[in-house]
């Protein structure tokens, strides 16, 4: 069983930065996109970002552009999500996932093409 690991989450107050990671042990990640979607209560899951294979292509979902960075080290074989200028709106929990299927990013990240999942972190902008 796959399972991808994610950490980095916390408290933070508004305008604060964190950088959550990605990392599956036993399973390489640097043959996939990898994304990152979020579930905030009462929400649906969003697709707010993707990497692809090779980190020379990335999404961003409207909401976090020019905030959010993601980036990747193959070599490390990890994945991360740079988070800064968080809001109150950001409050979630956050997933990494990949669709094993493909190397590329979609045009926008969906819940049911990704098939491995980590268990979530949760990340929390509060004063």
């Amino acid at each position: 069983q796959v399972q991808f690991v994610e950490s980095g989450g916390g408290l933070v107050q508004p305008g604060g930065s964190l950088r959550l990671s990605c990392s599956v042990p036993g399973f390489t990640l640097r043959y996939y996109a990898i994304s990152w979607f979020r579930q905030a209560p009462g929400k649906e899951r969003e697709g707010v970002s993707c990497i692809n294979s090779r980190g020379s292509d990335t999404y961003y979902a409207d909401s976090v552009k020019g905030r959010f960075t993601v980036s990747r080290d193959n070599a490390k074989n990890i994945v991360y999500l740079q988070m800064d200028n968080l809001k109150p709106e950001d409050t979630a929990v956050y997933y990494c996932a990949a669709n094993t299927l493909r190397s590329q990013c979609p045009s926008v990240p969906v819940v049911h093409e990704h098939d491995y999942w980590g268990q979530g972190t949760q990340v929390t902008v509060s004063s």
